[in-house]
């Protein structure tokens, strides 16, 4: 070993020992100040029931608190017909616009372009959706199986269904186990046509595998001496899958929401994607004015729910 080879050696093991003292240090950064802005949560649907809107203001990065409701907000929905559907704060939850239908009445029609008008502090904010068709779900069926690279026995769901005939839908598959909604960053579960993106060749076909399989919780197994993801079912648990269609830029949102959230963490994070804002269809009508994030999608739902049941 040569001495010019000797001596980068000894730097790097210095500069990495360096490192490793530093990551014990704590370290409290000053962040810049800025003004709160709005921020719209408007996932509406054709389900029974009455539909929300969530207003509420961005907060500082380090604040562990939850966001503040907005409330005094005027908040509709214009249909392409001239139907106007008023949204109505919840007096018992501050930010929360809710839109009671009559009798068994629900939101929306296939087809149908809708406009939310949100009138706050004097501005005017604006976004534009459309209702999407969506396939029914034709069965959910289980499979017990050895884990991947293991010998422990998993039951995994998988829903079946079949994009329609026609390039360009999108959806978002929310599956809820024993009730509860799989919300993890890696249990967003959103396809294109029945794939993954644009340009796959799954148009008019049954969805792919990942897809299909994509309702399974992700919980992991913390007993002794256990590795990865407990079985996704036992016996009596219950899910129940729906389909809701959703716009082109609703799906490239929850492209850039997956990348946003679902972090490996530790030393691979030094390699992954920068933290970035993800886009946002909600626009001020003036366009010197205020600014806003979050999203609004009107969708169709198709569901279907089953009980796991160990033979």
């Amino acid at each position: 070993m040569n001495a010019n080879y000797k001596g980068l050696t000894a730097l790097l093991i210095f500069a990495c020992a360096v490192v490793f003292v530093a990551c014990e240090d704590k370290i409290n950064p000053s962040l810049e100040k800025v003004n709160p802005i709005l921020v719209v949560d408007a996932w509406i649907n054709n389900l029974a029931g009455e539909q929300t809107i969530v207003l509420t203001l961005t907060q500082p990065y380090l604040e562990n608190v939850l966001p503040t409701g907005v409330s005094g907000a005027s908040v509709t929905i214009t249909d392409n017909q001239g139907r106007i559907f008023s949204f109505k704060e919840n007096d018992k939850a501050p930010g929360n616009y809710n839109w009671k239908p009559a009798g068994n009445e629900t939101f929306g029609k296939i087809g149908n372009s809708y406009t939310l008008t949100i009138v706050y502090k004097g501005e005017t904010f604006k976004s534009i959706s459309r209702m999407g068709r969506v396939p029914a779900i034709d069965s959910i069926t289980f499979k017990t199986e050895k884990e991947t690279g293991g010998t422990k026995l998993v039951t995994r769901g998988e829903f079946w269904a079949t994009d329609p005939l026609g390039v360009g839908d999108a959806y978002w598959i929310k599956a809820f186990k024993n009730g509860v909604l799989l919300n993890k960053p890696a249990e967003i579960n959103f396809a294109y046509d029945a794939g993954f993106s644009p340009g796959g060749q799954t148009d008019g076909v049954v969805f792919i595998t990942p897809i299909r399989r994509g309702i399974n919780s992700r919980d992991e197994d913390t007993s002794a001496g256990a590795t990865g993801n407990l079985s996704p079912f036992s016996d009596n648990d219950s899910i129940n899958v729906q389909i809701h269609s959703i716009t082109y830029e609703s799906f490239n949102y929850f492209n850039q929401l997956t990348l946003q959230t679902d972090r490996p963490g530790g030393f691979s994070e030094l390699f992954s994607r920068p933290l970035s804002n993800v886009s946002t269809n909600i626009t001020n009508a003036n366009p010197t004015g205020s600014k806003a994030v979050g999203f609004f999608n009107v969708a169709a739902v198709s569901s279907l729910g089953k009980r796991y049941k160990e033979k």
